[in-house]
């Protein structure tokens, strides 16, 4: 019965989100081009994007994960309060950058910009490619946390088999027709689900199983002391997790850096209405952070109530707290928000990948230049199929991929932002810094040996790579581009925003400006 009254409740809130979706669409036509479906028409609000992109770095990995790392490591999960933090600062400053960028030259993504500021189209393709290699993962991982957040909040009736194969084709489905505006709406349902049942949970959990704050800090202190300072439970001598004071500000670094260059940031970046948009964002999103900390405090709390959970079962740390003690439709409730925060990510994720094949790489294909969107709505299911494909078949690939994800994705720095502020910055420079940047990282993590001495090793090859960048930069010839340094660089848009926005350029337009 318990299990007929959760996934009920979970079915019901999946098909609202789907109708909320398709509900963004009114009065949008009949969707409109690829810039209406992959940046919602450049005209979305300061609340929609903000639930947009709290939604995009809050995923069913938060009450996963960051349950889980609290319970095997403790204080080293809170880099991801500390990087977000620092990145919504530099968002600051960035996204306005990024999105006046776009706007002035009507480009939808990373890979148009890179195109564009190199006048190379087939670089876009390439940067499209690995970018791709480095998102996927996030795609599996997606999958696999709402799978097994639905095959748990069933009592194990919903197979994890089923439970993936859900996921896929509800996001699938759901990214496909309704695009970035879709995702803003249920955006907005999410995070109410977010904060009221975390909300509940940091008073509930607290007050059934410990008797109140006090009692359980007391015997978190007393009894788990490790948990509470880097390198954390398991961390220190030579077979530690190496996660500590060096590994966390490296890594602070390296991802808050990264993190306004994400393809799935950036596409949240260009569908504002506006650059102020974004700044007002980037002040309140950090408030959002706050709930970060209910998941890790949950996972501490675990340690006492379900002691003894190992390896991938340290993951489920939040929820065997939640099924062991409250009613059915209470554990259904929490895995609707712990669901939608797994399909707002993901369809991002989606979106994202199939606005870069369909922009880059496919409308290079003389036929389907002129059909973009209805090309990146194809890779949507072809890169979701796949993904999922995987996760039943080699789980195990996207999984070791994903540890060189944020690392992967930081040798594109120097491309996608140094060289939009820096005229100087020379194609064979950033060109050769990114292959030895990837590279490094590969050896690095594939060889055991990430972090490197305590640092991470994204952020070891990101200085390779700006060494490289720069070396090459500084010993070749200059690039022998005739366009003025305002068609070629980025600034802030104070002042301009108001400027009509540039007809959106196909791949043969952007071929225009070679060099």
């Amino acid at each position: 019965m318990n299990a007929v009254v959760a996934t009920s409740v979970f079915a019901v809130f999946m098909v609202a989100a789907v109708v909320l979706g398709l509900l963004a669409l009114r009065g949008r036509g009949k969707g409109g081009g690829l810039a209406e479906w992959s940046v919602g028409g450049r005209s979305l609000g300061p609340v929609f994007i903000w639930v947009l992109m709290a939604g995009e770095g809050y995923t069913s990995f938060s009450y996963l994960g960051a349950a889980g790392w609290g319970y095997n490591y403790g204080a080293p999960v809170l880099y991801v309060v500390a990087y977000m933090s620092c990145g919504y600062a530099i968002g600051y400053v960035v996204g306005p950058m990024l999105w006046g960028y776009a706007r002035r030259h009507g480009l939808v993504g990373i890979t148009d910009m890179v195109a564009h500021r190199f006048g190379r189209p087939w670089l876009g393709a390439v940067v499209a490619v690995l970018a791709t290699v480095f998102l996927l993962p996030y795609i599996q991982l997606q999958i696999t946390g709402m799978g097994v957040v639905l095959s748990v909040i069933s009592y194990g009736a919903v197979s994890l088999n089923w439970a993936y194969f859900v996921a896929f084709a509800v996001t699938t489905g759901f990214v496909v027709v309704s695009g970035l505006r879709g995702s803003a709406w249920v955006s907005v349902l999410k995070d109410v689900l977010v904060i009221a049942t975390l909300g509940f949970l940091a008073l509930y959990v607290p007050l059934h199983y410990f008797d109140g704050y006090g009692p359980f800090l007391d015997r978190l202190v007393t009894e788990k002391s490790d948990w509470l300072t880097l390198p954390g439970h398991g961390g220190g001598g030579s077979g530690g997790s190496g996660l500590g004071e060096l590994w966390f500000i490296s890594t602070t670094v390296l991802n808050s850096l990264t993190v306004v260059i994400f393809p799935t940031t950036v596409a949240g970046y260009l569908g504002a209405r506006n650059a102020d948009a974004l700044r007002r964002n980037a002040m309140y999103l950090p408030a959002y952070n706050v709930l970060l900390f209910v998941p890790m405090l949950l996972g501490l709390a675990a340690l006492f109530v379900v002691p003894g959970l190992a390896g991938a079962e340290s993951n489920l740390a939040l929820f065997k707290l939640v099924v062991d003690s409250l009613p059915a439709w209470a554990v259904g409730v929490i895995g609707v928000a712990a669901g939608l925060s797994s399909i707002v990510p993901m369809a991002v994720f989606m979106l994202v990948i199939g606005t870069m094949w369909g922009r880059s790489v496919l409308s290079l294909v003389p036929r389907l230049a002129e059909r973009q969107k209805s090309a990146a709505q194809v890779v949507v299911v072809v890169a979701g199929g796949l993904a999922l494909l995987l996760t039943y078949t080699a789980p195990n690939t996207l999984v070791r991929l994903s540890l060189i994800s944020y690392e992967g994705m930081a040798q594109l720095l120097p491309m996608v932002l140094l060289a939009l502020v820096w005229r100087r910055l020379t194609f064979r420079g950033v060109f050769s810094g990114l292959i030895v940047g990837v590279a490094v990282v590969c050896v690095l993590v594939f060889s055991g040996n990430d972090p490197l001495g305590g640092v991470n090793a994204g952020l070891v090859a990101l200085a390779a790579n700006l060494a490289v960048a720069l070396a090459v930069t500084f010993a070749g010839p200059r690039d022998a581009d005739p366009r003025p340094d305002a068609e070629v660089l980025a600034d802030d848009p104070v002042g301009d925003e108001d400027e009509p926005l540039a007809p959106t350029r196909t791949a043969r337009g952007a071929s225009d400006h070679r060099v």
